[in-house]
């Protein structure tokens, strides 16, 4: 359902919530990838954080935002705070090791 055919709140909010599990799943799904990056770097000699890796992230995901008519500064503002927690989930993993 498009949000033009919703036409009660109720419609809205059960989408609003379908999209949402959307996310949280797509985000779990990310942070298995972020776990598995945690286990390659240090035999690659790899730092949790490479500025130029954070920096390609950041201008992908403005691109897209600018391509879905999303606030680009919104995207970056959220995926700067999504990398943060990768980085330090990461650091987390590769001190434990």
């Amino acid at each position: 359902m498009t949000p033009s055919q919703c036409s009660t709140m109720a419609e809205l909010r059960a989408e609003i919530d379908r999209i949402d599990a959307r996310l949280v799943a797509l985000l779990a799904e990310r942070a298995g990838y972020i776990d598995r990056a945690a286990e390659l770097k240090p035999a690659l000699g790899l730092p949790a954080r490479i500025d130029d890796r954070v920096e390609e992230v950041v201008e992908k995901v403005r691109a897209r935002a600018m391509a879905e008519a999303l606030d680009p500064d919104l995207a970056e503002a959220l995926w700067r705070r999504l990398i943060d927690w990768s980085i330090a989930r990461e650091e987390a993993k590769i001190g434990r090791e």
